[in-house]
């Protein structure tokens, strides 16, 4: 004996086949929450946006021995990027975008490392010979 009797089983069945194809038709709706500037936080120019570019890139390591070796003061560094005009200072700042903010690249390293490592172990799983020459 069934539970469900036949004319039930298939208006459920139809209905949810309904229900299904309403939602894998409806469009999914996604966007960015637009941001809040506090007061500390907002950039009011392009001229304070490349100045923090270049300042984040001089908060690096290898950037700041650099210029102690070459006798640089930060002091001298922060008044020549104050007198500098906007285009060199955007120039100094599109050159700087390629270099990490504070750190010194090791991350990066061992994230490599760790991805060819996969890659051997992945390779001697599946019985391939690795050949370097």
């Amino acid at each position: 004996m069934r539970a469900f009797p036949r004319p039930l089983r298939f208006w459920t069945a139809l209905i949810l086949l309904v229900y299904w194809c309403g939602l894998d038709a409806a469009p999914a709706a996604a966007g960015l929450a637009p941001s809040r500037p506090t007061g500390t936080t907002a950039i009011a120019s392009a001229r304070e946006a490349d100045m923090i570019a270049v300042q984040r890139a001089l908060e690096n390591r290898i950037v700041a021995q650099k210029l102690r070796d070459y006798g640089v003061a930060p002091d001298q560094v922060r008044a020549r990027l104050a007198s500098m005009d906007d285009q060199d200072l955007h120039t100094l700042a599109s050159a700087t975008r390629g270099l990490p903010s504070g750190g010194d690249g090791i991350d990066a390293l061992i994230g490599v490392l760790i991805i060819v490592l996969l890659v051997i172990v992945i390779l001697k799983l599946l019985n391939k010979q690795i050949v370097v020459k």
